[in-house]
């Protein structure tokens, strides 16, 4: 902890507590009884958050119960971060009064962490946005839903009319459920632009890619229970003890029973590489010149899995000739990791078969994050650890629902389940939506462009939300749509946590419109000196709705509403109903969907979900399903995640994860493990996907000798269409209504209609009867031919603390890419000219606490939380701190090179390496020092406020995704 914990006869003081409980000025004090006393809490009990491990946790109290009157259990699911905990709540009266982590979770197995075990408090949460407000001549005035619904969709329709569609920004939110994830992407759609994102843009678009782009599907291969089956476990560029601290229960379990080596690779010695046999500390932005000295070692001592690689794997031989440049002498220059130990950890990885590879944000946010995720792919393809029980890439995702929104297209390259942009997706999702083709098309561009013009903009990508405020600021003709970024509409989504901040205050200080539904008002509201045009919708959380959501092992559950939105907040499916009804498109947006007054029913998205969503197996998890699956969860093993025989649930993997191919009523059991070819296809068995052809430079794509145990065809294939169950004979096994739907979908090309655009799902049936993965059976790709970096290389940050090497590992070429342009070759080549790291000598990386999630709104209001952390802070080397004269526990300035700062206080630490310095990204409140408390709506502001990490990060995006890079820009730190 950043200060000290004791009771208040010690005299110790609070200082930032006492001004976030008593509204006052930052600087006054507080002690823990005092916080205790003024926050209504029981000391035992908000000391156990504290200080007992996760494992012993138990009630989060409401007390006292009502004698005599019934007692209701709900079950819904932790709405913090991607493991899925189940929270069992006890209602009385409409009110939840009791909480259980749920014992029967085959997923948290009855604990929570700090976070997990705090959530009533925030249906509780006094802190909340209780009304609709306006902000109107720099003051907060109270709406009626109806003005405020009025005056958004008056003022979106002006836009709309005077720049198009394409000037409004959606952006929505990995908090939402996947009915609302999927509705939010249609809403969009049928307002006509592609811009509309949510959080995944800046965790893992870069994981999807990377992985997506070399065997398949951009999702985690295993899960977090299968970990108990490795007998080597590597984490690289992630922390569970703190983001995911549940999930670390698994990871030792692996270590405990197996014996596994756990090798822990980050930048700084987190609580994670404290439970490490093996700690690597590397220099932050050398991920891939570590990976390919493994590599190195593995492939000068035949450690490689041959066989597999013949078999499973396309163009190893080019990773060879790459990873050859990489000797343990430069690999130690570059990453400052010994040789002997890459040898080490490449020997453990190699050999200790099964091993899983886990990584996070440590690896994604950088302008190489898609290469970092190719190359730890390939490491895991080259050992044979992909497709087997305690192997694979166990990617940690980090919101409740990042996992599912990302799946249901709130991306802006893809409509839902990943179809793309292209006139064939949309479409299937045209027949699926039961709406005109062309009418949909017209909903893009002005009225003033022509069929042709509006179809590019339909099939271009979107704006992130990496690069929204760089559409506002551009000229327009330095936009490429009609017009600049005039509006954005916020669900669910934190505005600190996107870099460069100074800019992105002055993009949201030119705005005409914003518009923001939360439960609180966020970083959005609070951080510019806007004084018009900012509505603030009160959205319930999802503990007040019911929906399912899909845990980072790709595993759907459903949460049951557990009271009624509290205030006058609504739920997410509602407030879109009213913004839809508003702009005259609810009869085609619900054409399908049951509304009960203003309230769609969730039951009835998942079903038109499961309608489209052929691609990634979102078909078989129908509501009455997975309602089953949370009734029976004592039924599931707990390592397998099988349902028990003589069950109702028997053999059924929990949750039913993805791919859970056909119809409901087929019972595919889902997916535990991707491309594991040890089980028939009908048990959730797989390949790997045949989604990039059948043959590149005269070499066969398609696997060789490997197949799904039961297929039928004993080699490599295709993916299915209608014309390969036709040549192969078992077009005769399709029933006649399957038939008919496959030939008025395709018409006179009907041979062409895939098992991904069969609404029938009856190609997908068909195959599977046989034996066969409907998507085919192909090698996984070392190489990537359609990437910037076909073969992953390694490119220094645009911030570089080694300019040195800048010229022999320089990063891409400037170019327009997501409708604007991406300049960090330039900026790179300036920093070195300009001699950067000598006046910014400290490499600055960001991360998570395990007190507070994303931006922090959330979990900074939440008193149970806000006294475990009080302070935003910065961690500075020991050796750095004397020489800056820099003092524990005091406050500093930390300065960024493109003229951002923040004020800080200091914890002198050797958890980070000589050079290295360590910030949190949870925090805002702050501006440069001074507190913006008064820009929020009264009795709305978070607890605890502090400057953000952000105005600090700097220019670089990943030019597959536009990611940004959080984890190796330079600053410098002064004592204040």
């Amino acid at each position: 902890m950043l200060v000290k914990r004791s009771t208040s006869t010690s005299g110790v003081q609070r200082g930032r507590m006492a001004a976030a409980l008593a509204g006052a000025a930052r600087g006054a004090a507080l002690d823990r009884r005092a916080f205790l006393r003024n926050s209504g809490l029981a000391a035992g009990g908000l000391a156990a958050v504290g200080t007992l491990s996760f494992s012993t946790i138990r009630k989060a109290e409401a007390g006292p119960y009502t004698p005599g009157v019934p007692v209701e259990i709900k079950k819904n699911i932790c709405t913090h971060c991607s493991v899925g905990c189940t929270v069992t709540a006890e209602v009385q009266n409409g009110v939840w009064v009791g909480q259980e982590p749920t014992y029967n979770s085959p997923i948290n197995r009855g604990t929570h962490c700090a976070k997990g075990a705090s959530v009533r408090e925030l249906v509780h949460g006094d802190r909340r946005l209780k009304y609709p407000m306006k902000l109107e001549g720099g003051e907060w005035k109270r709406l009626s839903w109806e003005q405020a619904i009025s005056e958004i969709g008056a003022k979106l329709t002006e836009i709309r009319d005077q720049s198009g569609p394409d000037s409004v920004f959606m952006l929505g939110s990995a908090k939402f459920s996947n009915e609302g994830a999927y509705l939010f992407r249609k809403f969009a759609a049928l307002w006509g632009t592609n811009s509309v994102d949510h959080q995944a843009r800046i965790c893992h678009s870069t994981t999807v890619a990377g992985v997506a782009n070399t065997w398949g599907y951009g999702a985690m291969t295993n899960s977090y229970n299968d970990i108990a089956n490795s007998k080597a476990i590597m984490i690289i560029g992630g922390n569970p003890a703190e983001a995911h601290p549940v999930s670390l229960q698994h990871v030792l379990r692996g270590k405990e029973l197996n014996r596994a080596q756990m090798i822990v690779v980050d930048p700084r010695f987190t609580r994670t590489a404290a439970h490490a046999t093996e700690y690597v500390r590397l220099r932050p932005g050398t991920d891939i010149p570590l990976i390919w000295g493994m590599l190195y070692h593995i492939f000068e001592n035949g450690w490689e899995d041959k066989e597999y690689i013949a078999q499973r794997v396309h163009g190893m031989d080019q990773v060879r000739a790459e990873v050859k440049k990489w000797t343990p002498e430069e690999v130690e220059r570059v990453t400052g990791v010994p040789g002997e130990q890459v040898k080490r950890i490449a020997q453990v990885m190699a050999t200790s078969k099964p091993a899983t590879l886990i990584w996070c944000m440590g690896i994604t946010q950088h302008t190489v994050g898609t290469a970092n995720v190719r190359a730890l792919s390939i490491l895991q393809l080259a050992t044979g650890n992909v497709g087997i029980e305690g192997g694979g890439t166990n990617i940690f995702r980090g919101h409740c629902n990042v996992q599912g929104a990302t799946d249901l297209g709130l991306d802006v390259t893809s409509l839902p389940a990943y179809y793309g942009l292209a006139e064939g997706a949309w479409k299937h999702w045209s027949r699926v939506w039961e709406l005109d083709y062309e009418w949909v098309l017209n909903r893009f561009g002005t009225a003033s462009m022509d069929r042709d013009a509006k179809k590019k903009l339909m099939e271009d990508k979107g704006i992130p939300t990496t690069r929204w405020f760089d559409a506002v600021l551009a000229d327009a003709k330095d936009v490429d749509q009609p017009d600049r970024m005039r509006g954005m509409v916020v669900f669910g989504h934190g505005g600190n946590t996107v870099t460069r901040m100074p800019e992105m205050r002055k993009g949201l200080e030119k705005l005409d419109l914003l518009v923001i539904a939360d439960p609180h008002p966020t970083t959005f509201a609070a951080v510019s000196e806007r004084k018009d045009g900012t509505y603030l919708l009160p959205i319930c959380t999802q503990f007040e709705t019911s929906g399912s959501r899909t845990a980072s092992n790709r595993s759907l559950q459903w949460g049951e509403k557990v009271v009624d939105p509290i205030f006058e907040s609504k739920n997410d499916y509602e407030v879109m109903y009213l913004l839809s009804k508003a702009l005259g498109i609810e009869q085609e947006m619900f054409k399908n969907i049951q509304v009960n007054g203003d309230q769609p029913v969730p039951e009835d998205i998942l079903r038109e979900i499961n309608r489209g969503t052929w691609s990634i197996g979102y078909t078989g998890q129908s509501p009455e399903r997975l309602k089953q699956h949370m009734a029976h969860q004592a039924d599931f093993d707990m390592v397998t995640l099988r349902g028990k025989p003589g069950t109702p649930v028997a053999g059924e993997f929990y949750g039913l994860p993805w791919p859970c191919f056909g119809t409901p009523e087929q019972k595919h059991p889902g997916t535990h493990v991707l491309y594991n070819t040890h089980l028939h296809v009908l048990e959730g068995g797989g390949t790997f996907r045949a989604r990039f052809g059948v043959e590149k430079d005269g070499q066969t794509l398609l696997a060789e000798g490997s197949y799904s145990v039961g297929s039928e065809i004993q080699d490599g294939y295709p993916e299915f269409t209608y014309g390969v169950l036709k040549k192969l004979g078992w077009d005769v096994d399709l029933t006649e209504a399957e038939r008919a739907t496959i030939e008025r979908i395709g018409g006179e090309k009907a041979d062409t209609v895939s098992w991904a655009t069969d609404l029938s799902g009856g190609i997908q049936r068909v195959a599977m009867k046989h034996g066969c993965v409907p998507y085919g059976n192909a090698k996984a790709r070392a190489v990537a031919w359609n990437l910037p970096d076909p073969v992953p290389v390694h490119r220094e940050p645009i911030y570089s603390s080694r300019p040195e090497l800048v010229a022999q590992y320089p990063t891409l070429d400037d170019k327009r890419d997501f409708r604007v342009v991406n300049i960090g070759k330039t900026v790179q080549s300036n920093a070195v000219q300009e001699k950067i790291n000598e006046k910014f000598p400290i490499i600055l990386t960001s991360g998570r606490l395990v007190e507070y999630e994303g931006g922090g709104e959330e979990t900074r209001s939440n008193k149970w939380l806000a006294e475990l952390q009080q302070d935003m802070f910065i961690e500075v080397n020991t050796e750095d701190a004397a020489r800056l004269g820099v003092k524990d526990g005091g406050m500093v300035w930390v300065y960024g090179p493109e003229n951002g700062k923040a004020r800080v206080k200091a914890l002198v630490t050797n958890r980070v390496g000589k050079g290295v310095a360590f910030m949190p990204f949870h925090f805002s409140g702050f501006w440069e020092g001074e507190s913006q408390r008064g820009n929020y709506p009264p009795g709305t502001d978070p607890i605890v406020l502090g400057d953000s990490v952000n105005a600090i990060t700097t220019y670089g995006f990943d030019p597959v995704t536009a990611m940004q890079e959080t984890k190796c820009t330079l600053c410098r730190i002064e004592a204040a």
